[in-house]
């Protein structure tokens, strides 16, 4: 909770929030003993609630003590100045080059990412729990992948179907009996969170393939902190600038052990990439090299980069392209985007590849829905976070009662991600809901569905004024020597009213995540 008081060119003094008082201002406290269902005050004037969770304002209209502050201080902020913070802001992603790009549209694909300029905070006790459910699930499906690609046990034992695991694309019968460097499949992942009605925060999906958006967390963060400097130190704000040293110690615990100083490098596909921004930004950073397949050389299992000084063994790959392109000769031989021989050299342990081979089977839809049963079999503890309620089209009675309510499930296909190949029911027309039908009884492993969820809303700075938009929250895990969580995230943004769909390719932006000390 903030109760700095500060002064400086950015905000007035504005009085400190008492513990032992819900009141922040004259004027809150007279609006939050009304039970109206609109707020009206400086650039909230027009803010309306519904039955989604607000982020900032509970059910009465009453602002949440963990953003008292944020709320006051806005409050003194005249709409020109936001407007001229915003546009600021812009000008500081267009400069940087902080763009995306969107495929299969014939209008210019490349765009500066859209970022909103309100922060959305997350109180520490939120993010505790958070953190806890974050470390456990990904103990959980590192134990799951190395399970499934020697023993089997929790097949053999029938908690997870086989036929469930040996039917997704993404498993990869080329990692049978192959070790990953200190047992770790997934180094980095980025699992998706949402907070229902009801307040808590349940797991979405999980992204362990080849997860993005980091870049945009820490580029992000570094804007919304010049645009409002004195609110941001006085709120105690808890850091996540470390995330690229954070990442680069955990890339390092994966080398060989007999390599005192390992060499790392981030492997992309290239410059018309789509998150080639984020790769040139994070090898930056972390000051490794940036290449592309065409630069690296494998030689009797050894990996070798080209330098100006000759070949130079390679000994950690930070990859960024997927399975199938990775290496012509293990996996699609039209590929000229990997290197050919990497994976012989991974599977000799000359290299390390994070995430590695195979890592995709753990974050297929239909598998996400064991996850539950994964962490009580592995663990023998009850999850933190829940999952969605989840119906697989393969099951004939919840794929018939799917069929039958089409209109308010989202169907997803498990294998797409950047909200590619999915319907939402209820924004959806007769005709739209009719060919997933047919698709979904052509391929019914390909789909599960979920009831549709009422994502949280937080406030964002639109058209001159604060508006609710829904939002998402994708936290970015790192486990090498040990799990590390840097208290955020990317906040996801459907900018479109109304709309509940955050990602980029959609329409979607983003938003920086405060989580307080306190």
């Amino acid at each position: 909770m903030c109760r700095t008081r500060y002064v400086d060119n950015t905000f007035p003094v504005v009085k400190p929030f008492p513990v032992e008082s819900a009141a922040i201002s004259e004027a809150s406290a007279l609006r939050m003993a009304m039970p109206a269902q609109q707020i009206d005050a400086g650039p909230f004037t027009g803010y309306e609630l519904d039955d989604a969770w607000d982020e900032m304002f509970d059910g009465s209209g009453a602002v949440r003590p963990h953003y008292g502050e944020l709320y006051n201080g806005l409050l003194t902020v005249p709409a020109d100045d936001l407007r001229r913070r915003k546009q600021a802001a812009d000008l500081a992603f267009f400069n940087q080059g902080i763009t995306f790009t969107v495929y299969g549209r014939q209008e210019g694909t490349e765009r500066i990412f859209p970022h909103d300029l309100l922060p959305r905070i997350i109180s520490h006790s939120e993010w505790r729990e958070i953190e806890a459910g974050l470390t456990q699930r990904i103990t959980a499906l590192n134990l799951f992948l190395r399970d499934i690609y020697h023993e089997g046990r929790i097949l053999a034992d029938k908690v997870v179907p086989r036929d469930v695991v040996y039917t997704c694309r993404h498993y990869r019968r080329e990692m049978r009996g192959v070790l990953a460097p200190r047992d770790r499949y997934v180094t980095v992942a980025g699992t998706d969170l949402i907070r229902g009605p009801d307040g808590r925060f349940v797991v979405l999906e999980d992204n362990l393939r080849v997860p993005s958006g980091v870049s945009y967390m820490l580029t992000g963060r570094e804007i919304v902190k010049r645009m409002f400097p004195a609110l941001y130190a006085s709120c105690g704000v808890m850091p996540i600038e470390h995330y690229s040293q954070a990442l680069l110690a955990t890339l390092r615990a994966l080398a060989p052990r007999e390599r005192i100083d390992p060499r790392i490098v981030l492997l992309s596909p290239g410059v018309y990439n789509s998150a080639y921004f984020e790769h040139a930004f994070l090898a930056r950073q972390m000051g490794i090299d940036l290449v592309e397949g065409r630069d690296m050389a494998v030689h009797d299992d050894i990996v070798y980069i080209r330098t100006t000084a000759g070949l130079q063994r390679v000994d950690v790959v930070y990859r960024r392209i997927d399975d199938d392109f990775i290496d012509p000769l293990a996996f699609r031989p039209d590929s000229s985007l990997g290197v050919a021989g990497l994976f012989n050299a991974f599977r000799a342990g000359n290299v390390a590849l994070a995430n590695a081979i195979g890592t995709g089977v753990a974050d297929d839809k239909a598998v996400y829905a064991w996850v539950p049963a994964m962490i009580r079999y592995y663990l023998g503890e009850d999850p933190i976070l829940q999952n969605v309620e989840t119906f697989l089209m393969t099951d004939d009675a919840q794929r018939d009662h799917v069929l039958g309510k089409l209109e308010s499930m989202v169907v997803k296909a498990v294998g797409e991600s950047g909200g590619y190949g999915m319907l939402i029911g209820p924004h959806s027309t007769a005709a739209e809901r009719e060919e997933f039908r047919r698709r979904i009884l052509a391929d019914p492993r390909n789909y599960i569905a979920q009831p549709v969820v009422r994502l949280s809303r937080a406030p964002c700075f639109i058209d001159g004024r604060a508006q609710p938009r829904h939002v998402d929250l994708r936290p970015y895990i790192l486990f090498g020597d040990k799990v590390t969580i840097v208290p955020g995230g990317l906040t996801r943004v459907a900018l479109k009213k109304g709309s509940l769909v955050v990602n980029s390719s959609q329409g979607g932006g983003s938003k920086d995540t405060w989580v307080t000390h306190e």
